[in-house]
């Protein structure tokens, strides 16, 4: 099993190891587009895997902050309250660059990146761009996904 990211489609496709789609889901991406860079706000391209897998049993909606539970389950009042606050919500993805010089090791590390597949409100809009790097899905959607995947998992981001 392995997943492919399409920056341009804005879809998470999960697809077996025949390469036959199980999945397919809309995402969030970059607001800054594709890149590598450490501190850019960018997506990264290339090959990753599922690093770590974090948030098991949360209910939906789960409030994450350096990647622990705050306790807090994400609401619009919430988000009124606090509306310069990233949401990461549900379960987290952590992802590792495999490539080492294009997303693995130096200033363009995607795992030192903090770079994710996580969930977001429900009001953020999918299937276009307005991320800070992470690759951001409906909360149900990541949830189903967290379940289906393994650490470990092959992740292929592409343009």
């Amino acid at each position: 099993m392995h997943i492919v990211i399409s920056i341009s489609d804005q879809i998470l496709t999960l697809r077996d190891d025949m390469g036959e789609s199980l999945a397919v889901y809309p995402v969030s991406t970059a607001l800054n587009g594709p890149g590598e860079a450490m501190d850019s706000g960018c997506t990264p391209r290339g090959r990753h895997v599922v690093r770590a897998r974090i948030g098991a049993g949360q209910p939906l909606g789960a409030v994450f902050v350096g990647r622990r539970p705050t306790g807090e389950i994400w609401t619009p009042g919430l988000a009124v309250r606090e509306p310069q606050r990233d949401w990461i919500l549900t379960r987290i993805l952590w992802l590792s660059g495999c490539e080492p010089g294009v997303n693995r090791l130096g200033h363009c590390d995607s795992m030192q990146r903090y770079i994710y597949i996580h969930g977001a409100p429900d009001s953020e809009p999918m299937g276009i761009a307005r991320s800070h790097g992470c690759i951001r899905m409906r909360n149900a959607d990541v949830a189903e996904l967290f379940d289906r995947v393994p650490a470990g998992t092959p992740v292929m981001i592409k343009a």
